[in-house]
């Protein structure tokens, strides 16, 4: 017996409405030339209430396996920076271009060095969005993809077509790091099969978001903060 159409609805509402206003915001952000440190906080506050009020009693933060999410989410950021330290090619035409954008922070100089702007946004590289995406991708398109009737395909389970079509999504969402992005989505989507456990893909992401913003701000490598 399917679930009842506002049950339905609620919960469509709760795996897809953080990412869909995410992006909108960010589209917004384009249109209007204001400071990233009014806008910003304005994103994370907006997005955090709809966490909390819409997608909460969807949400689980026990882990089936916490060490393993951990060992992901750092192997997830090797895959991140590898190619990069190792063979220098983001900038072939490839990963730069008209349909990608360029691998070019778009910080301005004053925010690297200011702290507060730097704490928050670390903080919410690693505690919103790893939330965010992981409701939209791997909660709830990943199964969408199976049948519209989300709720009736258990998580994590696994048809070769929703699996691909994800990875390449989550991997468009990232311009030029397209390529890094197909791989750390093909290895959270195998993540979430295995595990069938949404809390071990956000674990993972957020060690990798955490990790990645330790090195950006330690590194000055400010490119992996588009």
């Amino acid at each position: 017996m399917p679930p009842p159409i506002d049950s339905s609805r609620r919960a469509t509402a709760a795996y897809t409405a953080p990412f869909l206003a995410f992006v909108a915001i960010m589209a917004v952000e384009r249109l209007i030339p204001l400071p990233p440190q009014w806008l910003y906080p304005v994103r994370l506050l907006i997005v955090s209430a709809l966490i909390g009020a819409v997608s909460w009693p969807y949400l689980s933060f026990r882990p089936s396996a916490p060490l393993a999410s951990v060992a992901i989410g750092v192997a997830v950021f090797v895959i991140w920076v590898a190619p990069d330290v190792l063979f220098g090619y983001r900038h072939h035409w490839l990963f730069e271009n008209a349909f990608t954008g360029s691998a070019a922070s778009s910080l301005p100089p004053h925010l690297k060095a200011n702290i507060g702007f730097m704490l928050l946004r670390s903080v919410s590289s690693a505690a919103m969005i790893p939330i965010v995406e992981e409701l939209f991708w791997r909660g709830w398109m990943m199964r969408w993809l199976i049948n519209n009737n989300f709720l009736k395909v258990p998580l994590g389970t696994y048809v070769p077509s929703a699996f691909w079509i994800v990875a390449l999504l989550f991997a468009s969402e990232h311009g030029p790091y397209w390529e890094v992005g197909l791989a750390a989505g093909i290895v959270y989507n195998w993540w979430m099969v295995r595990t069938r456990n949404l809390a071990d893909c956000i674990l993972a992401h957020a060690v990798t978001n955490a990790v990645l913003s330790a090195y950006v701000v330690i590194t000055g490598q400010w490119q992996y903060w588009l």
